[in-house]
């Protein structure tokens, strides 16, 4: 029988419910359970892929091309397990879907209400497919209490209802701050929670409690009692040093056996959380330490940006040293000359981005990487602007630009207008509608052999995701390779652009591909891993 674990949140938002669901999974697979997970989110875009990454953070996208929250990036990272677009659900999927039915008049002539038609299209979401697993853990978006929300909680209770005795656990993360003028922690924001929860017919079975210190008896005791839950299912969610601990200390606090014994299941064994020891132990016990310059335009909101800077830690893990990291906004290189900034760090990284805002100073730090000798990282926009940066120092095209700022004489990036993927031609115009048409998802690219990046892959043949409008303008591919930018990667039909490196230099790699988002603690991308390798070997010089 497949058993539901739903993760609601209260008192504030950014408590961390996907990596409190990432963790618990993690638990639940060390002990030998199959585990899925799954996010709801109540917000009325169709998915992320058009939302601001300075309000909602990173667009994580799968290998079928979904355009997801955040939280899937950290399930993948924690369990190792590909997450696909049947694991993310928006209000807007949701309230699509059942208008384009309407029109069709798939409803036979009913009203259209929220209940029963939304939820019941929520609750056909939450429970396809899951027969393989022992668990499925489904996180729910936002806040309780918040108005978007409620469908997401009315279905969740529904399926409490329907689902046979003992197969749903109701898991709420809280807050509880410490107050110290009082000298205490204070319980009564996680009270109002749990009876905000409550008063729309859920009532929490474990209470996992978001807090910077140990959680008195008295204070366990009083949860217990006011939220009524039973005292061992208060779950004390200290803040750790590192992400990559918290699995670790959800298993010390007990979380996986208040889990297994909700479910009246016993325990067979402890479970193998060696990989984690290891994990914490290079992350925490670093052998040296590199700093990386980030020059993005996002740089206000690390979400933005987080796979990245996840996948730099699995660097850093795999070399086994710490990566710091220095946050440079592109647009101060725009206004000053980017040698004080730059001088005297270990590798310079450009990431993702969209618009025009940034992008000269994206190039110029393009430039500096290059003639500096430093190793550079740059990422699907960061190699757009690597090559638009040769073709104007070295080739001497002084108009090289990109169509995505306008028109411009010398396209060296455009439109993506036309792609295979499979046997499919996908089509895409300037018109086009800006939700979910780039080329998104898993791409195969083949690598030229003897080249830096076929070293770092140990491979010709590779399969990276996607998640771009533009592309480098493979007419200029022969001048530049005259001036010593290889075009390194291309797609099977040779059609493509995948990645460039500049001849003679240490470590200067761009692809158009995001490497980001398949690495994992335990499996480090070998770009990023040998990117902070050639990080190491410039402290060196430095």
């Amino acid at each position: 029988m497949t058993r539901y674990v739903f993760i609601t949140g209260g008192v504030v938002s950014s408590l961390g419910k996907g990596l409190a669901s990432a963790a618990l999974a993690a638990l639940l697979q060390a002990r030998g359970y199959r585990v899925r997970l799954r996010k709801l989110d109540p917000y009325l875009n169709v998915d992320p892929g058009t939302m601001s990454p300075t309000q909602h953070g990173e667009v994580f996208v799968t290998d079928d091309g979904a355009e997801t929250d955040l939280d899937l990036g950290h399930y993948e990272r924690f369990t190792g397990l590909p997450a696909s677009r049947a694991d993310n659900v928006t209000t807007g999927r949701i309230y699509l879907d059942i208008i384009t039915k309407e029109r069709r008049g798939d409803y036979l002539g009913a009203t259209i209400q929220v209940i029963p038609h939304v939820t019941n299209a929520i609750k056909a979401f939450v429970l396809d497919g899951n027969d393989d697993y022992d668990f499925v853990l489904v996180e729910i978006g936002g806040t309780v209490g918040d108005i978007e929300g409620l469908p997401f909680f009315e279905a969740i209770r529904q399926i409490g209802q329907e689902r046979p005795r003992g197969s749903v656990c109701y898991l709420h993360l809280t807050l509880l701050p410490y107050i110290p003028s009082a000298g205490e922690l204070k319980t009564k924001p996680t009270q109002h929670s749990v009876k905000e929860l409550r008063s729309i017919g859920i009532q929490p079975d474990i209470l996992l409690c978001r807090c910077d210190r140990p959680i008195p008896v008295d204070e366990r005791r009083k949860l217990g009692l006011f939220c009524n839950v039973r005292e061992s299912a208060v779950i004390e969610a200290r803040d750790v040093d590192t992400i990559y601990a918290v699995p670790l200390s959800y298993r010390e606090a007990g979380l996986d056996r208040e889990i297994l014994a909700h479910f009246q299941m016993e325990p067979e064994g402890e479970p193998k959380l060696e990989r984690w020891q290891n994990i914490l132990e290079r992350v925490r016990n670093p052998e040296g330490e590199v700093t990386i310059a980030i020059v993005g335009k996002y740089t206000g909101l690390k979400d933005a940006y987080k796979s990245l800077t996840e996948a730099l830690t699995h660097g850093g893990i795999a070399n086994n040293v710490r990566v710091n990291l220095e946050w440079i906004e592109a647009e101060v290189f725009e206004r000053e000359d980017p040698a004080p900034f730059l001088e005297g760090l270990h590798g310079i990284l450009v990431p993702g981005g969209f618009g025009q805002r940034g992008a000269e100073g994206k190039i110029r730090a393009a430039r500096y990487a290059r003639e500096r000798n430093i190793p550079y990282f740059g990422i699907c926009f960061g190699m757009q602007m690597a090559v638009i940066e040769a073709a104007r120092s070295l080739a001497g095209i002084t108009d090289a630009n990109s169509t995505e700022f306008g028109e411009t004489r010398e396209p060296v990036v455009g439109l993506l207008t036309e792609w295979m993927r499979g046997n499919e031609l996908e089509r895409r115009a300037a018109e086009s509608d800006l939700g979910g048409t780039m080329r998104l998802g898993a791409y195969k690219a083949t690598l030229a052999e003897g080249t830096k990046i076929a070293q770092m892959y140990g491979d010709t043949e590779i399969s990276e995701r996607h998640r771009h409008r533009y592309e480098v303008n493979m007419a200029y591919r022969e001048c530049l390779e005259a001036k010593g930018l290889r075009f390194s990667g291309t797609s099977p039909d040779g059609l493509l652009p995948e990645t460039v490196e500049h001849e003679g230099h240490p470590w200067f790699i761009g692809v158009q591909f995001h490497p980001e988002l398949k690495s994992r603690p335990f499996e480090p991308h070998p770009l990023f891993k040998g990117f902070i390798a050639a990080a190491i070997e410039q402290s060196r010089l430095v």
